[in-house]
């Protein structure tokens, strides 16, 4: 009796199990990889683009950016609902609740292609937007749709797919693969699960390939010099960086989540009930703080960033006010876009104005002090800030003190608000519920987070290990 026919059966079934196991997250995360360098060429050209025609007819933003909000927030609600905002709050909704019935309606085709096409219209128009968060919910959503290759999918390999996809989609979008799984760890699972963390670093890795092999080495900003000398006023500098960065963004998270306690009662009304207007009437706004400060306050804020960071840019010392306003205005109407790369920005115009006081110390150190500081507040994600930002400019020198500012910061920041991705991420959550009055954040949270152990712990005990 021949063997061969019983091998060949064996060989099949093992090649299947080793592409069911692995294949798909590598084709997902090979996926995830082109499609965030090409996103971010995307949205390169479209802001180059409306530099180029705000170059030539400055007073025309008065028009574009309001007509491009409107549009923006059109399709957005009309075709792509979902889509709005950073998507990293999406994500987190997803993964802490029932991820496939959260994935079917946060994590589709549709808005994958919305985020990117209805952000990129929106740089278009200038406004004060990143593609960071964005391409964390277009990774997750490349890697959540690839479920239909599975032939009995579950509840961990949806999650597992979800998380391995967020995760590679930052690490590709900044060259940051340790970022990426302390991303993953930190702000969206707070939690880091064995059994995924395979699965996960593999995705890491193989997006990030992708992007280096499309793009080159490179550092986000570059790499900064700051010697081996520091000054002795470096512990009162980070103290100090903390304190005003956590208040910064503290400040910041509870506009956003509060606005019903600032905001005049005709614009409520205007955004609830014509939130196209409303839209427009933000994008008027963006565009004349746009014009007041000389144009620096359109787009993510890389530029102006990198400039500080290499002594190439001049900024006033109303900058960082004046970026934290339009991206508020560019955030509130619901538009699609990140809040990471304008925050670095943001952080970056603090340091300017710092230096005013340590002049002593070079003006790099500090502008990466108040970058990792600002959006360790933003975010309450401390680890995730300062693992970034030492990775953005190869500051491996100034780990320390980068931990220090990011840790004060975020402790400040938590004073004013709540950490602002999960607070948003109550709101695409508690539709899940089964009652008809949607239950306040606080009730509902409990309760969908005993629907995801329950549902996850039979898939554990069934799954094979990796």
């Amino acid at each position: 009796m021949s063997r061969t026919p019983l091998l060949s059966s064996s060989i099949g079934r093992r090649v299947r199990r080793l592409w069911r196991q692995y294949g798909i997250f590598w084709l997902g995360a090979i996926a995830v990889g082109l499609t965030a360098v090409f996103y971010a060429r995307l949205i390169d050209f479209g802001y180059n683009a409306f530099l180029h025609l705000q170059n030539e007819h400055r007073w025309l933003t008065l028009f574009l950016t309001p007509a491009v909000a409107a549009l923006s927030v059109w399709l957005t609600r009309r075709l792509f609902r979902g889509a709005e905002g950073s998507g990293i709050p999406q994500v987190i909704a997803t993964l802490h609740s029932n991820t496939s019935a959260a994935g079917m309606r946060l994590l589709t085709f549709p808005i994958l292609l919305g985020k990117i096409l209805v952000s990129f219209l929106a740089i278009l128009g200038g406004f004060t937007i990143g593609r960071e968060g964005p391409t964390v919910q277009v990774g997750a959503a490349l890697m959540f749709n690839l479920r239909r290759l599975y032939p009995r999918s579950n509840a961990l390999i949806e999650r597992q797919l979800v998380l391995a996809g967020a995760a590679a989609g930052l690490s590709a979008a900044f060259n940051t693969p340790l970022a990426g799984i302390v991303f993953a760890i930190e702000e969206l699972t707070r939690s880091f699960e064995a059994r995924a963390s395979g699965v996960l670093i593999t995705a890491i890795i193989i997006a990030g390939i992708i992007a280096l092999g499309l793009n080159g080495n490179y550092t986000y900003f570059g790499t900064i010099d700051i010697g081996t000398h520091f000054p002795d006023s470096l512990a009162v500098a980070v103290v100090i960086t903390g304190i005003v960065t956590g208040i910064a963004g503290g400040v910041f998270g509870w506009l956003l989540l509060n606005t019903g306690r600032w905001m005049p009662a005709p614009l409520l009304s205007l955004n609830n009930e014509r939130p196209v207007a409303f839209a427009a009437l933000c994008g008027l706004a963006i565009a004349v703080i746009g014009l007041v400060s000389g144009g620096t306050t359109f787009g993510s804020g890389y530029a102006e960033a990198r400039g500080l960071l290499y002594g190439t840019e001049h900024l006033s010392v109303f900058y960082p006010l004046l970026k934290m306003a339009s991206m508020i205005g560019s955030y509130l109407p619901g538009i699609p876009g990140g809040i990471f790369a304008p925050s670095l920005s943001i952080g970056a115009g603090f340091g300017n104005v710092l230096h005013m006081a340590f002049s002593d110390m070079q003006l790099p150190m500090l502008i990466a002090l108040a970058m990792v500081g600002y959006l360790a507040a933003v975010t309450q994600s401390p680890i995730t800030s300062f693992v970034i930002v030492m990775e953005m400019i190869n500051g491996h020198a100034l780990v320390i003190s980068l931990m220090a500012t990011a840790l004060i910061s975020s402790r400040i920041s938590s004073v004013f608000a709540p950490p602002l991705y999960e607070a948003l991420a109550q709101r695409y959550m508690t539709p899940m519920t089964p009652a008809a009055p949607a239950p306040e954040p606080s009730t509902a949270a409990p309760s969908v987070e005993d629907e995801r152990r329950d549902e996850e712990r039979p898939a554990t005990r069934s799954e094979a290990k990796d």
